[in-house]
């Protein structure tokens, strides 16, 4: 009789692949011992004839064993040549009906593709086994997983995405392969394939996922995310996956990438980078001796003398802005001439704008001037106003509208107006929600969340090369 193990624990041949990661998976194919192999048999003849077991999910049968008998020794015998083993391999193939046969053939052509350094020949063997049913719990998330990597490296994507999530779901996990970064890998998977609305669904529902289940975000998923979609100009993702990121991570650092972000991808004009740059003063982000200079520029020293003035002084204040800048000085000396006076005229621009037959510009006027000197209330009366006026830019005050809205602490008011802005204007909208979102849980004594310090770039993730 031929059986199917050595009683030499040390003929079995191991189950490894090289990981890119720098690491190896080692497994060993579980067979049953040969006494247990027996003593099935023997009960297994009690009830019917051994050859007529094939469709009962287990055992082996008479042609199994004389295919398999043969490659077994071709296999464990030292030096012996493996070039025309093919063949034999695919004879096998087609005895493998029972789960037991499924699971030893299917180890015997992973084993025998290691040999030959035939990842194809590794998968199918990988493949077979895993469709036995056979392979120990504790080591169905480890076959999995060497399952996909050999797809990926075969440019299968779809099997090796089947695989991959098959390893998540049972925690496959090593000292050096995190959960987070199987995500991170299954994300890759569909990125590399140019599946960009797919690799995104994805990223979204993972992140929808470890929300509801009360779980903190990894970084690593949405700095590859933004990544991805920035290189790719995939908008409005992106300023959505910035959006929530910045959420959950809001530094100084990023929230200067994320502005970065949208001016890179948008050619935006003077009132668009006015209210952007109010943000970056609001988070800390604005830091460039140039940015100084084009807030100054955009906000006019002769339209908004008292934040020109502020922001001035500002940058002086941080060392960024030198005196030696002689376009700061000089709209610095036009604010310092200016404020007394319109100050001074600011009763009466709010009475000509309460008037009942004010007219839009006189209103969104006084909004802007509102806005300018902090004082919020008044300048989201007037923008709300302007809203029910023909011919209003109805994107820019309610963008100014949902700033007034902030800065009364009116959250879910400034998110409900960011939302119907549109245009070119969505993209600071949804950076203003951003912010609206971060206030909101600083004013509730929220934990924030402690970021890496990687920048947003291109992250390495799991995969064979």
């Amino acid at each position: 009789m031929i059986t199917l193990i050595s009683r030499k624990r040390s003929s079995s041949l191991a189950l490894a692949i090289a990981l890119a990661t720098g690491g190896a998976v080692v497994t060993t194919a579980v067979f049953p011992t040969e006494a247990s192999a027996q003593r099935r048999d023997r009960d297994r003849d009690r009830d019917r004839d051994r050859d007529e077991n094939a469709n009962d999910g287990g055992g082996y049968s008479n042609e199994f064993r004389e295919v398999y008998g043969p490659l077994d020794e071709l296999l464990k015998a030292e030096g012996a040549d493996l070039s025309g083993i093919r063949p034999q391999l695919d004879t096998l193939a087609t005895t493998l009906n029972t789960n037991d046969e499924k699971f030893a053939g299917g180890n015997m052509i992973f084993n025998a593709g290691i040999k030959l350094q035939d990842r194809p020949l590794q998968l199918r063997g990988m493949q077979t086994m895993l469709s036995s049913g056979m392979v120990p719990a504790e080591n169905v998330g480890r076959f999995n997983f060497i399952a996909y990597q050999l797809a990926n490296a075969q440019n299968q994507q779809p099997l090796a995405r089947t695989y991959l999530q098959a390893a998540i779901d049972n925690n496959f996990t090593t000292e050096t392969i995190t959960a987070s970064s199987l995500r991170v890998a299954m994300m890759e998977s569909f990125f590399a394939g140019g599946e960009y609305d797919a690799g995104f669904t994805y990223l979204m529902d993972a992140i929808n996922t470890q929300k509801s289940q009360g779980l903190a975000v990894d970084e690593t998923w949405y700095r590859r995310g933004i990544t991805v979609a920035y290189e790719n100009e995939v908008t409005p993702t992106v300023y959505e996956i910035v959006t929530m990121w910045l959420s959950d991570y809001p530094t100084d650092a990023n929230w200067r990438d994320a502005i970065n972000i949208a001016r890179n991808l948008n050619d935006f004009e003077a009132g668009e980078m006015l209210d952007l740059f109010r943000l970056s003063r609001r988070t800390g982000a604005l830091s460039d001796a140039s940015d100084y200079d084009f807030y100054v520029e955009v906000a006019d020293a002769r339209r908004l003398p008292s934040e020109v003035k502020e922001v001035i002084e500002e940058g002086q204040a941080a060392g960024v802005i030198t005196e030696s800048n002689l376009f700061i000085a000089e709209a610095l000396g036009i604010a310092n001439d200016r404020i007394a006076s319109d100050r001074a005229d600011l009763p009466a621009l709010e009475r000509d704008a309460g008037a009942a037959d004010a007219g839009l510009r006189t209103i969104v006027a006084a909004g802007d001037a509102f806005l300018s000197y902090g004082q919020y209330d008044k300048a989201a009366r007037f923008y709300e106003r302007s809203l029910t006026m023909p011919a209003v830019n109805a994107n820019e005050e309610l963008t100014r509208l949902a700033i007034a809205q902030i800065g009364v602490g009116d959250f879910s008011g400034a998110r409900a107006s960011l939302n119907r802005v549109s245009g070119t204007r969505m993209p600071i909208a949804q950076l203003w929600t951003a912010y609206a979102n971060q206030l909101e849980v600083e004013s509730a004594g929220t934990p924030s969340i402690t970021p890496s310090s990687a920048p947003v770039t291109a992250e390495t993730t799991e995969s064979v090369s």
